[in-house]
C-alpha cells in the first residue's frame, strides 16, 4: 500500500515537472528563455518545450503595435513662444532580445527621446510654421526616434501631434490677424470684381463702337455701290437712247436718199431741224460747213432764224 502511494507521488511529481516544461505561447507573442540566468532562446507562438527548473521564461513581448501618449511637453519655438505639445507614438517590438537586454524600460525611453526630439525640432520652427506644417514635425520626430530606438529592438511606426496649447494672448493676436487677413482678402476680392466689371464694360463699349463703325462703313459702301450702279444704268440708258436716235436718223437719211432728194433740199431740211432746235433752250448751235456752202450765203441762215424765232 505504501509502495502504491509513493509511486503515485512520484508519478504526480514527474507529470508536474513535464507539464512545467511545456509552454504554449499565444499568437503575436514571444517569450525570452534564460538557462541558468543566461539568454538561451526565444519562444515563438505555439507549443514549446523547455527544461524545467534549469530554463526560465524571463519576459514576454507583445509584437502588436502599441500606442503610447506622451504627456504634454512645454517647448519654445524659434520666435520665442512657449507652447504645449501632446503627442502619441505608435511602435512595436521587432527584436525581442534587444528589447529585453538593450534597455530596461523601452516605453519610458521612448517618452524621454520624444520629449528631447520634440524640443529640438520645435526650436527650429516658428509658430506659424508649426501650426501650418504638422506633417513636417511628425516626419522629423519619426526619423529621430527611429535612429535612437534602433538599438532597443523597437521600431517607431508613427508619431501624431494630438494637441498644441498656445498662450491666450498669442491666440487672441492670431485671431485678430486672421480677422484682418479675411477683411483684406474681402477688400481685394471686391476691388478685383470692380476692376473686372470696369474692364468688361470698357470692352463692351469698345465692341459697340467698333460694330457701329463697321455698320456705318458697310452702309457707305452699299450707298456708293448703289450710286455707282445707278450711274452705270443711267449711262447705259443714255447710250441706248443716243444709239436709238442715231439709228432712227440714219434710217431717215437713208429713206431720203432712196427718195432721190438733192443736196440743197437736204441742207434746207437740216436747217429746218436747226430752227426747231433753236426754239429750245440752247444758246449755241453748231452748223455743218457743207450745209452752209449748200445754201450759199449767210443771209439764208438769218432768214431761217427769223422764221423760226421772230424775236
Amino acid at each position: 500500500m505504501v509502495g502504491i502511494i509513493v509511486f503515485i507521488v512520484i508519478l504526480a511529481a514527474v507529470a508536474a515537472i513535464v507539464a512545467k516544461g511545456v509552454r504554449i505561447i499565444p499568437q503575436q507573442t514571444v517569450a525570452i528563455v534564460e538557462r541558468l540566468g543566461k539568454y538561451n532562446k526565444t519562444l515563438n507562438a505555439g507549443v514549446n518545450l523547455i527544461i524545467p527548473v534549469i530554463d526560465k521564461i524571463r519576459l514576454r513581448h507583445d509584437l502588436r503595435i502599441h500606442q503610447e501618449t506622451v504627456p504634454s511637453q512645454s517647448v519654445i519655438t524659434k520666435d520665442n513662444v512657449a507652447i504645449g505639445v501632446e503627442l502619441a507614438t505608435f511602435f512595436n517590438v521587432v527584436d525581442p532580445k534587444l528589447a529585453t537586454y538593450g534597455i530596461a524600460n523601452y516605453v519610458g525611453g521612448i517618452h524621454n527621446i520624444v520629449a528631447s526630439a520634440l524640443r529640438a525640432t520645435i526650436g527650429k520652427m516658428e509658430l506659424d510654421e508649426i501650426l501650418s506644417n504638422r506633417d513636417r514635425i511628425q516626419t522629423d520626430l519619426r526619423l529621430v526616434l527611429d535612429q535612437a530606438s534602433e538599438n532597443w529592438g523597437v521600431r517607431i511606426d508613427r508619431v501624431e501631434v494630438l494637441q498644441l496649447a498656445i498662450p491666450s494672448d498669442i491666440q487672441n493676436s492670431m485671431e485678430k490677424q486672421m480677422r484682418a487677413e479675411r477683411e483684406k482678402r474681402a477688400i481685394i476680392l471686391q476691388a478685383e470684381g470692380e476692376k473686372q466689371s470696369t474692364v468688361l464694360r470698357a470692352e463692351a463699349q469698345r465692341a459697340a463702337v467698333v460694330l457701329a463703325a463697321e455698320a456705318e462703313k458697310q452702309r457707305q459702301i452699299l450707298d456708293a455701290e448703289a450710286k455707282q450702279k445707278a450711274q452705270e444704268l443711267e449711262a447705259i440708258g443714255k447710250a441706248e437712247a443716243i444709239k436709238h436716235v442715231a439709228d432712227a436718223e440714219r434710217a431717215r437719211i437713208e429713206a431720203i436718199k432712196l427718195a432721190g432728194l438733192d443736196a440743197q433740199i437736204l441742207a434746207y431740211k437740216s436747217f429746218e431741224a436747226l430752227g426747231q432746235m433753236a426754239e429750245g433752250r440752247a444758246t449755241t448751235i453748231f452748223i455743218p460747213t457743207d450745209a452752209v456752202n449748200a445754201l450759199g450765203s449767210a443771209g439764208m441762215i438769218g432768214k431761217i432764224f427769223d422764221i423760226t424765232n421772230p424775236k
